[in-house]
This record gives C-alpha cells, structure tokens and sequence, in this order.
C-alpha cells in the first residue's frame, strides 16, 4: 500500500493578506525606469517598454486572488521539518496503488510550474492514460523561494542539505516508506542527491538534466564557460553555440555565486527590479522564438513573480548558488555510479550543448559523455519543443518520459 496511514496534516490554504498586496501596489506606482534606448530587441537585457507595460499590468490589471484560488484547488500543508518550515502541495494519486512522488523546482521556478503536470500525474485515467500509472504527488516549495515565508535559521541552505529534509518529510512527517522523486534545475541535483543517498528508500528519480552532484565545486564555479573554451580551431557553429551558452547563463552564475547579497538589497525593495531579474531568465531560458508570452502569459508571469514577492524570497532563493560552492557536495559512499537508483531523464533541444543539433544526437552524446556515469540511467528522452521550463513547457512530454521511468518499479 503506497501510504501506509491517513494523510497525517490538516490542509492550509495559500493566503496573501490584503497589505502585503497594497503594498506591492503602491511600490509598483512608484516606479522609476532607467533610461534605455536602443533596446528594444533584449540585446542590452530587459527592455524598459516592456516591463513598463508588465509593471502596470501588476499595479491595475493582474488579480492575485484569481490566481491563488487556482492555486488553492489543491491541497496545501505547512509543517516544520528538522525546524525548516516547509511548504508543499500535494494531490492525491487516484489508481490502484499510487507511488508517493516529490517534485522539486529550480531557480527562477517556483512550485506553481509544476501545476500542469500534478493532474495528470496523479489522476492518469482523467487524461486518457492508465490508473496504474498514478502518483500520489508532493510539491514542496525550495526552503527560501516562496511560501511559508522569508526562511530564517538555514543561511547554509543548499541543494544537498534539502535533498536530508525531503528525505525526513516523506519517510518520517508522511509516513512513506519508499517514494519516487523527480526534478529540474537545482530540483535535479536535489533529486539526483536522493537517488545517490537515499537509492534503497526510492523506486527511482526522473530529471530534467544531467549535471553531476560535483557541479558547484571548484574555485571557479560561477564560470559557466570552464569546461568549454573558445580556441580558434573550434567549427564556427560550435563557437557560436558557446558563446549563446554563455550570454544564457554568466551573469546569473556568477552574480549568485559572487555576490548574490548585493544584488538582493535592490530585488527585495523594488518589485520592477524583482520583475525584471526573474524575467531575462524566463525570457532567455524558455523556448519561445522570440515571443515570451507564447509560453509564459502576462498573468503567468506575474504569478511567479508575485510568489517571489510576497514573501521577500529572492535573497535566500540565490543564497543556494554560493552556498553549494561555499558547502561542496560529498559523497555518502564510494560505489559506482553514484546516483545509484534508477534514474531517468529528459533533455530539450533548446539547451543542447554546442555542436549537438538532434534529439538523437543529444541522447548518443549523453550516453557516451562523461556525464552518464554518474547515473544509473534506465530511460534517456530528448525532444524538439519547449526549453529550460520542461514541465510548463511541455508538459505531455515530462509526463509521459516519467511514466517511462517509473514502469516496471512499482510495488
């Protein structure tokens, strides 16, 4: 039986109060734009016209109460977990036997992206697919990103020490004896942890990337280029791609690891400033040719921004960059691979790395590479659409490459 006891905690509705929300009004009206022209393409960064435009939309149009009612249509609990208070959305797996599931996000994300996945997950047989295939599905809020509020009394908070907490709030708070975990972004290398820590109390993991555990360690883990640099005999698509990688993802490396503290004094007084950290990161690491709000609407946005906002999460959010370098990643044991349960995976085209241009190039190069070995990988998927958001993204896609994962192991 996937759980073994009644569901343990009485639910907890999301609830921003009404002076939290007139006070992000009035700091939205109280805006003052910096001067920026000749930017209108996003080549400097985010473009003042159109965060203007979104920044008004916040003050006048966008109803949050809306959106945390969607929120609420699912079951929500707070408990204290180690003495981390933790927040964490579940929905009941409808099927025979339901696998206990947590998944967790990464940075910019916050829970609320992986709501178009929770459903069909838990509910398969509502989506056409088989009851037997159900989770029983746990979406917790990464300590220090959103709810239940501003995290204190963790300042050394980083992916491997949330992979211990998870691991106490579904064995010991929720009972389960044995669960399933799954991924993205920092949300992999938490998982990734569990699956190496933890292997014989999971059935698996499922990952949107394959980064070792080891990723941040290292003098210069804020450069985002140290394992690819440009020589001139590289193929010019080649150096291209590098060089993409690199406007994707240097800034936000290095600031986050170098100097994440400075940054948040700025990000946590103004909320256009908020916005528009998150954004150039929802904007550059989604696949949207061009057009943001093809995969994120305006009140996609703001919703995501909103649950930054209100509960003044940004610092700790970035805290987790400088910390996995500042408290590196040990290993638990030294057998081989490391992340010794089954691990499945699944790869976007957007983020190939240079010179790979193919899902079944992406998948061989995965294969073949160095990174392979640090997994036990069972199931390996790449597809043409949708970017670094995969479960927002492309939802059919995570859904039915975890299916995958997870088919044969269940009790």
């Amino acid at each position: 039986m996937a759980t073994p006891r009644p569901f343990p905690l009485e639910p907890t509705p999301i609830h921003v109060p009404d002076e939290v929300l007139d006070d992000l009004r009035a700091r939205l009206a109280l805006t003052r734009s910096p001067l920026d022209e000749g930017n209108e393409d996003w080549s400097y960064g985010v473009p003042a016209g159109y965060l203007r435009e979104l920044v008004a939309h916040w003050r006048d149009g966008y109803d949050w109460r809306k959106a945390e009612a969607a929120i609420n249509a699912h079951e929500h609990y707070r408990v204290s977990v180690a003495g981390v208070p933790v927040h964490f959305l579940r929905e009941p797996g409808r099927g025979p036997r339901p696998v206990p599931l947590i998944l967790t996000h990464g940075w910019p994300w916050t829970f609320w992206h992986w709501s178009k996945v929770i459903r069909p997950l838990a509910d398969p047989a509502a989506y056409g697919g088989d009851p037997a295939d159900a989770f029983d599905v746990i979406v917790p809020s990464l300590p220090g990103f959103g709810f239940p509020g501003p995290l204190t009394g963790f300042p050394d908070v980083n992916f491997w020490k949330v992979a211990d907490l998870w691991h106490t709030l579904m064995t010991e708070t929720l009972g389960y004896e044995k669960y399933a975990a799954g991924g993205c972004d920092i949300g992999g290398i938490v998982s990734s942890q569990l699956g190496h820590k933890y292997a014989d109390e999971l059935y698996g993991i499922h990952i949107g990337s394959g980064l070792p555990l080891d990723f941040f360690t290292g003098p210069r883990a804020w450069d985002f280029a140290r394992n690819r640099p440009l020589t001139d005999d590289q193929p010019a698509d080649v150096r291209a791609r590098v060089v993409e990688l690199d406007h994707r993802s240097a800034s936000h490396l290095a600031v986050h690891t170098l100097d994440g503290a400075t940054l948040a004094h700025g990000l946590s007084d103004s909320p256009a400033g908020l916005l528009a950290w998150l954004l150039e990161r929802w904007n550059a690491w989604s696949d949207n040719g061009g057009d943001l709000e093809s995969v994120f609407t305006k009140d996609d946005l703001l919703t995501h921004a909103t649950i930054y906002w209100v509960n003044n999460s940004i610092a700790t959010s970035m805290r987790y960059y400088a910390n996995a370098n500042r408290y590196p990643w040990t290993p638990a044991h030294d057998r081989t691979p490391v992340v010794q349960a089954p691990v499945g995976l699944t790869f976007m085209t957007y983020e190939n790395p240079p010179g790979i241009h193919t899902t079944d190039e992406r998948v061989r190069a995965f294969k073949s590479g160095p990174q392979a070995g640090w997994f036990n990988h069972v199931n390996v998927n790449a597809h043409d659409h949708g970017g670094h958001f995969i479960p927002w993204e492309n939802p059919d896609a995570w859904v039915n490459d975890l299916r995958r994962t997870f088919h044969g192991r269940r009790p």
